[in-house]
């Protein structure tokens, strides 16, 4: 295992701290890193989302955001307790490399980068809308270009000012959904003056149909639709290298998970069917918060959602621009991608790593304007279920894992998955469970989405096995371990 980087240097490269080449250096600070843990669960895809949810599984969609909340709880933990013990700029990829082989690093690796530049396209075009409704005398796709030209700049600039835009982005978020549970929730239970009581209140949530009016079934559909809005809990653990203390940043987020998970999802879903019928017409015109705002007599409730959704759209870009670099600059270290990806600039920032995943991000950019129905819509689907994939490859490589922290550094046990490893087994059973039952559901694309990330992830675990066995990029040494059965794959080629 590596040891802890230090303060003056996050994660190294060829060259020493502030030469090019040096390395990523510490330049997230501890508010840095609490608000992007604590702002990275929040996606724009909680507030535009959520109301498909509810039209499909009524109120008992609160079951279906509190089992994938549980699913990102249990494998957080992993992350976490394999984080704090190796904080990296890789995370996930550079344990699953560890743990499982080169093949494994070098697969997920591509597949999660891929994700976030996908993203990067319908975060660009969703924030791009709000804007040309406001001005249109920019046309969507100028405000789209503006858009990634200033996180862009922004990213190149250093890590600290990367840190310092999330801060004030994700603080937006949270103060917002923490104002809308509050408000919502004494609204519910009738002390906020001014709201009828006899629309809202706990009756809602059994009183139209039952608390599961389309059947239990709906609860997993429900699950279908929502999970993918829960990416980005992991971005704290990929972050904390960069930071003055990581092993304490992981632990933190990791920790705090559970709370922030049940105060921004279930929270704020439970006071949107609390506060109106889970088949009123507003929620799906206008939008689930947007519809509980107005329940409330709040004016201008559409406009100021929309500048909290674009607030979210602007956090996830940030976020996923910085994401994907990072993921790319480990795997430029680790040979897995062009050594051009580890070169950092004199401020520690990988200015290649940056400019590849966005010049990706604006092609697609310019697919969703050119091809929305068909090359679009295949990138789309095809990072769809990747967010599973990662959460998979945690489990299997935490299995590992935690055998080769025990032999070599048990000091660095400071997170540990809890009940392992029945508990690991058991998440991994319902993640691929959650993956089976995709390829039952035609109704909402669910099928299409995990055989087109499957076909994607095949294409990339097959480039993966023949560099392996052609020997490809530097090989990887370990520490050997004591018990060759537990023996981590230690070199290729």
């Amino acid at each position: 295992m590596t040891s802890q980087p230090t303060p003056t240097k996050a994660a190294s490269g060829p060259g020493g701290p502030g030469e090019p080449g040096g390395g990523l250096q510490a330049g997230l600070k501890n508010r840095h890193l609490s608000m992007i843990a604590i702002g990275g669960v929040i996606g724009a895809g909680l507030f535009v989302g959520s109301s498909s949810g509810i039209a499909t599984a009524g109120p008992g969609i609160l079951l279906s955001y509190a089992l994938v909340g549980t699913l990102v709880v249990l494998v957080m933990r992993m992350l976490g307790e394999m984080s704090a013990a190796n904080p990296t700029s890789g995370s996930f990829s550079a344990h699953a490399d560890r743990a499982l082989g080169r093949w494994a690093g070098f697969s997920i690796g591509w597949l999660y980068w891929f994700f976030w530049v996908v993203v990067l396209a319908v975060e660009a075009t969703a924030g791009a809308k709000i804007l040309e409704g406001w001005i249109p005398a920019v046309p969507q796709w100028g405000w789209a270009l503006i858009v990634m030209v200033v996180l862009t700049a922004t990213n190149l600039v250093s890590v600290g000012s990367y840190g310092e835009f999330e801060f004030w982005f994700a603080g937006i978020k949270v103060v917002a959904i923490s104002a809308f549970v509050v408000i919502g929730g004494l609204a519910v239970f009738g002390v906020l003056p001014g709201v009828d009581a006899e629309q809202a209140g706990l009756g809602n949530l059994t009183g139209h149909g039952g608390f599961l009016p389309n059947g239990p079934g709906a609860i997993l559909t429900g699950v279908l639709l929502v999970v993918f809005s829960f990416m980005g809990s992991e971005i704290a653990t990929l972050a904390a290298g960069e930071s003055e203390d990581p092993q304490r940043a992981v632990t933190k987020s990791t920790n705090s998970i559970i709370w922030r998970v049940g105060v921004f999802y279930l929270g704020s879903i439970f006071v949107v069917v609390a506060l109106l019928p889970w088949n009123d017409p507003s929620i799906k015109e206008q939008g689930s918060y947007v519809a509980a705002l107005d329940s409330l007599g709040i004016a201008h409730a559409g406009q100021i959602m929309n500048f909290i959704v674009l607030t979210s759209v602007l956090s996830c870009l940030n976020s996923g621009l910085y994401t994907a670099s990072r993921m790319a600059f480990s795997l430029g270290q680790r040979r897995d991608a062009p050594k051009v990806f580890a070169k950092t600039t004199s401020r520690g920032v990988p200015m290649a790593a940056i400019l590849a995943s966005v010049v990706f991000g604006f092609v697609a950019v310019f697919f969703n304007y050119a091809y929305p129905k068909t090359i679009f819509l295949f990138l789309v689907n095809a990072s769809g279920a990747v967010a599973l994939f990662v959460w998979l490859v945690i489990c299997f490589s935490q299995l590992r894992m935690r055998k080769i922290i025990q032999r070599e550094s048990p000091e660095k046990l400071v997170v540990k998955m809890w009940l392992y490893p029945y508990l690991t087994w058991a998440t991994a059973a319902l993640i691929v469970f959650v993956l089976g039952y995709m390829l039952t559901d035609t109704e909402h694309d669910g099928r299409e989405t995990v055989l087109l990330s499957l076909l994607v992830a095949a294409v990339v675990l097959a480039i993966a096995v023949i560099r392996q066995k052609r020997g490809a990029g530097a090989p990887h040494v370990h520490q050997v371990a004591d018990d060759p059965r537990d023996e981590a794959p230690v070199k290729v080629g």
